[in-house]
C-alpha cells in the first residue's frame, strides 16, 4: 500500500495543467469518486490493523495534495475567463459595416418625388387579386394571351365567371381600377408595386418585377397633358439633354396608345448593342383611358376622360445606373449593393 501511494504522490506531482481538458483528466485519476485514489481508500479495510493508522494517515495527505492541486487549477483558469471579453458576434468574419439602399429603392424614390411634385398621390393594392380588377374591368378579351397560364400565376379557379379567378397580378393596374372604384374624379395618382409574370428567368427578364403606373381623370384631358407630364419626368429623371419619342401602339386598356422612348443612355442616341443600335429604348406605355375601363368602374365616360402610364422601375434602374443585368437585384450580392450609396 505504501508503495502505491508513493507513485500516485509521484504522479501528481508530475501532471501538468495546461488547459481545461487537463483539469478534468487530472480530477478523474486523481480526486473522482472512481479516480485511483479513492481505490486505495477502498482498500483501506484489508491493511493489517496495527498498520492501518499509519496507510489512513499518508492516504488523507496524498487526498489533500491532489484537491489541493485540482482546486488552483480550476482557479487558474476561471480566472482567465473572467478577463475574456466576448466579441459582439463570433460569426462575423469583419467588423459591421453600414449597409446601403437598394438600387430599386432609391430608383422607386426619385420616381415618386418627381410625380409628387407634379400633384399626383401615391396608392397601393393587392399583390393577390381577382381576374376583374386585374384583366376584366381593364377591357382584356376574354381570349387575350395575357390570361392564359404562360403569362400569367393563376392561384385558384373562380366559383362563378371567369372574373371571379385568383391570380398574382401582372401588372399594377389593379390599383388604378379600386381607386376609381371608391373615388369620384378628379383622380391623380401614381401605383408602385411588386407585380408577376411566368417569364423565364434571365438577364434582361424575371418572374418578379417592380412597376410605377400612373393615373390622372379629370374633365377636358388631353393628350397633350400626357406627353407633357412624361415628358417633364424623362427630364428630371434622366437629365436635360435626354430627348423623348412617342411611337403609336396598341393596349386594351387605353386608346389611343403610345411607347414612349428616350435616348439611350450608353451611347447617347449614337447605337450600341442596348438599344440595338437604334439609338432609343424604351421606357414607358401610355395612352387615354379607353372609356369602357371609365364606365366598367361607374365613372360618367361622357363626362370624364384620362390617361394612364406604366414603367419598369428594373428598366430604368438598368438604364440609369448602366446596369446589363437584371438577375443582379435580386441576388443580394454585398459587392453589388454596395456600390449604391
Amino acid at each position: 500500500m505504501n508503495e502505491q501511494i508513493k507513485v500516485i504522490q509521484d504522479e501528481i506531482e508530475a501532471f501538468v495543467i495546461s488547459n481545461e481538458s487537463d483539469v478534468e483528466q487530472f480530477r478523474i485519476q486523481f480526486v473522482g469518486r472512481k479516480s485511483r485514489l479513492a481505490s486505495l481508500f477502498d482498500g483501506l479495510k484489508d491493511v493489517p490493523a496495527e498498520n492501518r493508522r499509519e496507510v489512513g494517515q499518508a492516504l488523507n495527505q496524498l487526498k489533500n495534495l491532489a484537491e489541493n492541486k485540482f482546486n488552483q487549477a480550476q482557479e487558474s483558469f476561471a480566472d482567465a475567463k473572467s478577463n475574456f471579453v466576448v466579441p459582439s458576434d463570433l460569426t462575423l468574419s469583419s467588423p459591421v459595416q453600414q449597409g446601403t439602399i437598394h438600387p430599386l429603392t432609391l430608383v422607386r424614390s426619385r420616381i415618386l418625388e418627381i410625380f409628387n411634385r407634379m400633384g399626383f398621390s401615391v396608392s397601393d393594392g393587392p399583390e393577390i387579386e381577382t381576374d376583374f380588377h386585374n384583366f376584366t374591368a381593364l377591357n382584356f378579351p376574354a381570349n387575350h394571351p395575357a390570361r392564359e397560364m404562360q403569362d400569367t400565376f393563376f392561384i385558384e379557379k373562380g366559383a362563378g365567371e371567369i372574373q371571379d379567378d385568383v391570380l398574382l397580378r401582372t401588372h399594377t393596374s389593379n390599383v388604378q381600377i379600386r381607386l376609381m372604384q371608391h373615388q369620384k374624379p378628379p383622380i391623380r395618382s401614381v401605383m408602385p408595386g411588386r407585380v408577376y409574370r411566368n417569364e423565364a428567368i434571365s438577364a434582361r427578364a424575371h418572374c418578379l418585377f417592380h412597376q410605377v403606373e400612373g393615373l390622372y381623370v379629370d374633365e377636358k384631358v388631353s393628350f397633350k397633358d400626357l406627353k407633357d407630364t412624361l415628358y417633364h419626368f424623362a427630364k428630371e429623371m434622366f437629365g436635360k439633354d435626354t430627348k423623348v419619342r412617342f411611337r403609336p401602339s396598341y393596349f386594351p386598356f387605353t386608346e389611343p396608345s403610345a411607347e414612349m422612348d428616350i435616348t439611350c443612355l450608353l451611347c447617347k442616341g449614337e447605337g450600341c448593342n442596348v438599344c440595338k443600335q437604334a439609338g432609343w429604348v424604351e421606357i414607358a406605355g401610355a395612352g387615354m383611358v379607353d372609356p369602357n375601363v371609365l364606365e366598367n368602374v361607374g365613372i360618367d365616360s361622357k363626362k370624364y376622360n384620362g390617361f394612364a402610364f406604366g414603367m419598369g422601375i428594373e428598366r430604368i434602374t438598368m438604364l440609369k445606373y448602366q446596369i446589363k443585368d437584371l438577375r443582379l437585384f435580386t441576388e443580394n450580392d454585398v459587392r453589388f449593393l454596395k456600390q449604391f450609396n
